[in-house]
């Protein structure tokens, strides 16, 4: 089993703060998140065909993923702010599930990662996805938030499946 790492936003007598980055050297960094939202097939049909009422679902939940990602800083207390060079997000159906599969990418060359951002572009996404289809279906499931990669920083590459 790894070593237990400390927490970096605690100081060693319990108080929240942000971390220093001040002299860390600025380096790419990349990371990639992923989340699912199941829904009935009959929603997805409709998604996929254009036929929302309130419009265009994955050009607007793309949007809303990648605007997120712009305000993680706003959003998540500790961060700090970033000025990212590129956020995409792609959205897939997956009839076995059935749903729309989100993957995030962030991108920054900076102190430190985008982990945060890319995570944040792929909740909003399914939120906004989950937003726009409420109203034929209110059982849809967000699940599947995950960091899938990371690269860069001091602590070097990550992914999923390779612990």
């Amino acid at each position: 089993m790894p070593e237990k790492a400390a927490l970096t936003h605690i100081s060693t007598s319990g108080e929240a703060h942000m971390v220093d980055v001040g002299a860390k050297a600025e380096t790419a960094r990349v990371a990639v998140a992923e989340g699912c939202v199941t829904m009935a097939p009959a929603t997805l049909r409709m998604i996929l065909d254009g036929n929302a009422r309130k419009g265009d679902v994955l050009g607007t939940a793309r949007i809303a993923g990648i605007m997120a990602a712009k305000k993680t800083h706003e959003l998540i207390p500790l961060c700090h702010p970033l000025m990212l060079n590129k956020v995409s997000v792609e959205i897939d159906p997956d009839e076995d599930l059935p749903g729309l599969r989100v993957k995030a990418t962030a991108s920054v060359t900076g102190k430190t990662g985008v982990e945060m951002e890319a995570l944040t572009a792929a909740s909003v996404a399914c939120l906004t996805i989950y937003d726009m289809a409420k109203a034929v279906d209110r059982g849809m499931t967000i699940s599947g938030i995950r960091l899938l990669e990371k690269t860069g920083g001091k602590s070097g590459d990550w992914r999923v499946d390779a612990g």
